[in-house]
């Protein structure tokens, strides 16, 4: 018997719906693997059809698409290494979310995915059948266990390939990021491992797609836990992973190990990668932001130039006779740190002719909200305005916590087609915008140093829409805010929660009130990167119209 077993990993960024990109992904993989002696090339979870597809994969005709691909790369890999693949499979009426074994020229064998999640991100249930408790498959002598991503979240799938004969387990996966994720993976797979007592390669993807971005992190596990491969986060890898026979089985050769970084770094990278292939992925090329001297836009135009490069960046200082010199000064020394464009458009003389033109109506009124909303409305059109001339995806630069309670003008700040900093908090925009001055990468476009003046950290936030206004007239202090706001959007906890850790019952009860009536303005905000599970959008489903409030 063969005392030694290569498999080809492909740690690799697929596209949703690119069927052709993603097949020659998967060839270049393959090819990798033949050049190397491998086994088997192995690629993660629904790799031909790109991770989470959601309702798409329930069209038929993208059914048939799919396995005209998949049968064309049997076809084209039929001289080699056999080839791992996750992709859509449809029997009868069920259609099962599967990993094929393609050798030979053909589908040799399959894997169904038994456990589906239908939490978070998930909605499996509604979409793939689950398949029956199988056994392994055969490549060459050797029979290997592939538990599909949350299969292996659980004991079951994993016992019972162990159980009819599986040698090892390889784990193929679809698992986006969040934070602290990769701690919790590692703890999962250890216990599979311990339970079996079988190696075990977790192989995950890479890339952004909508909210979700997939981190990769690929590792390899010994019998006991020990590790002994550790792929990068969130870089793209071809890897060759050997396994030896030895008298008590399989065991995975040990290899150099990466390092992991630590999560504000990671938090920085997702935002950074979930914008630049969102850009990539949809086919835009350059974007624009307002540019306002305050701590948001400022750190969205640092990740935009990290992810995009300086030169395909445009910031833009929209002022108002409420716009003060120290944030026209900052707003400058930002563009200038980063070495992106700046234009200066005032929008005063705007402002006062839709004051002139509403101003018979609005006779008799006070001015308020309505003439700040104006402002950012504004700024809204002539953003978008520019988008569309020049071809520019406008990025917005809503905090999580402006997002939470609403503090944001709708079809004003918010207009824009992506998000960079929708699920951070502001209280971790400062820390963020600290960490970005004090550390350079060699992934980041934008240049080392302090992109973000440290007054601009500092400073009171201000949405200067009225003079002398600082947020604080509106909401709790930032601290405060989030904390609560992760009691009762992170965590789903109670007003009693909130109590319990030392908030006033009245500041709670106002934020959750401001939390439930802003749903309609996070329902058409733009999407933007995944950090945590409390994020918004398919993390947190909450209706419009809601009456009902906490009653303790």
């Amino acid at each position: 018997m063969a005392d030694r077993f290569r498999i080809t990993l492909g740690q690799l960024n697929p596209t949703v719906g690119d069927l052709a990109g993603n097949a020659a992904l998967a060839r270049e993989a393959w090819q990798a693997g033949k050049e190397a002696g491998a086994d088997l090339v192995a690629l993660p979870e629904m790799f031909i059809t790109g991770y989470n597809a959601q309702d798409l994969v329930m069209k038929r005709a993208f059914q048939l698409d799919v396995m005209t691909h998949i049968e064309a790369l049997a076809a084209d890999c039929a001289d080699g290494p056999a080839l791992a693949i996750g992709a859509p499979w449809a029997e009868g009426t069920a259609l099962y979310n599967a990993y094929l074994i393609l050798k030979g020229g053909k589908i040799a064998s399959r894997s169904l995915k038994y456990n589906l999640p239908n939490e978070t991100v998930f909605d499996e249930v509604r979409i793939f059948d689950a398949g029956p408790l199988g056994g392994p498959y055969s490549v060459g002598n050797t029979r290997i266990g592939s538990p599909i991503c949350e299969d292996a979240w659980h004991p079951d799938v994993a016992e019972t390939l162990e159980e009819t004969g599986a040698e090892f387990l390889l784990v193929p996966n679809g698992s986006p990021y969040y934070r602290n994720k990769m701690e919790t993976r590692m703890n999962v797979m250890v216990a599979r491992v311990i339970e079996t007592g079988l190696p075990l390669i977790y192989l995950n993807m890479i890339g952004g797609q909508d909210d979700q971005v997939f981190d990769g992190a690929s590792f390899a596990l010994n019998p006991g836990g020990k590790l002994a491969m550790q792929l990068p986060a969130f870089e793209r890898q071809i890897t060759h992973v050997d396994l030896e026979r030895t008298p008590e089985g399989w065991r995975v050769v040990q290899q150099d190990l990466a390092h992991l970084p630590d999560a504000w770094e990671q938090d920085y990278r997702v935002m950074v990668l979930g914008l630049r292939d969102y850009m990539r992925k949809t086919g835009f090329k350059k974007v624009l932001l307002g540019l306002s001297g305050g701590i948001d836009s400022a750190i969205v135009a640092t990740i935009a130039v990290d992810a995009l490069g300086a030169d395909n960046v445009r910031c833009v200082m929209l002022p108002s006779e409420y716009t003060s010199q120290a944030s026209l000064d900052d707003a400058e020394a930002v563009a200038k740190a980063l070495g992106c464009r700046y234009d200066y458009v005032p929008i005063s003389e705007g402002r006062a002719a839709i004051t002139n033109t509403l101003a018979p109506l609005f006779e008799g009124y006070e001015p308020g909200l309505t003439e700040e909303n104006i402002q950012s409305r504004l700024r809204g059109l002539l953003l978008m305005a520019m988008s569309n001339k020049f071809g520019e995806m406008l990025l917005t630069t809503g905090n999580k916590s402006e997002v939470a309670v609403g503090y944001a003008t709708i079809y004003g700040d918010m207009s824009g087609g992506y998000n960079p900093i929708k699920d951070m908090y502001k209280t971790r925009v400062f820390e963020t915008c600290r960490w970005r001055n004090a550390n350079h990468r060699d992934w980041m476009m934008g240049p080392e140093g302090e992109m973000i003046p440290d007054r601009i950290i500092t400073k009171p936030p201000a949405a200067e829409l009225r003079e002398d206004q600082k947020d604080s007239d509106s909401l709790p202090d930032y601290p405060v805010l989030d904390a609560i706001l992760n009691i009762l959007v992170d965590q789903d906890g109670s007003i009693e929660d909130c109590v319990a850790a030392g908030f006033d019952r009245d500041i709670a009860k106002k934020v959750e009130h401001l939390i439930y009536i802003s749903e309609y303005k996070r329902f058409q905000s733009a999407p933007g990167p995944r950090l945590t599970k409390g994020a918004f959008w398919l993390d947190r489903r909450y209706p419009i119209v809601n009456r009902w409030r906490d009653p303790s």
